[in-house]
């Protein structure tokens, strides 16, 4: 952490970060766009279907209004940018993910990446190194895959 942080520590799904400025909570609703953000960063530039979808798997699987979905992948965005010692301490989160919670956000990554019609190559990197760095098991990778598979091309 930077010298600015006093101190870091978990509180069930949360990361608290004490710091001169005061106290900042980061919860896995904020991981999940943090990781969307990531992703559809992948390719140098979020474009608009990507945002538009992050916006909506959010609002989605969350059951939140959408402007509380664009607050939370505005504030991923600035974090990510500005504080990249917070996003390393975020990875921590991860484990507090059941395997259908990491199903689903397998799933939503990968719609992101197909979201503006092409599937580039940076993005499918930065989704590779996503789940090895949050410890999502092959398997349930696997499985994300017939699932998005299953949602966007059925009776293949």
């Amino acid at each position: 952490m930077n010298d600015d942080t006093i101190r870091t520590r978990f509180l069930g799904r949360r990361l608290i970060v004490e710091t001169p400025e005061g106290t900042e909570e980061y919860d896995t609703q904020f991981l999940v766009a943090a990781l969307l953000v990531f992703i559809a960063r992948g390719s140098g530039r979020i474009e608009p279907e990507e945002s538009a979808l992050m916006i909506k798997l959010i609002e989605d699987y969350f059951d939140i209004e959408g402007a509380a979905a664009l607050d939370l992948i505005t504030r991923a965005m600035d974090v990510l940018s500005g504080k990249p010692e917070v996003a390393e301490q975020l990875v921590q989160l991860a484990k507090a993910f059941s395997t259908s919670e990491q199903e689903a956000v397998a799933v939503m990554a990968l719609k992101v990446i197909a979201a503006d019609g092409r599937r580039e190559f940076a993005e499918m990197e930065q989704f590779k190194f996503a789940m090895e760095t949050l410890s999502i098991p092959p398997e349930t990778v696997h499985r994300a895959f017939d699932k998005y598979f299953e949602e966007t091309m059925p009776g293949l």
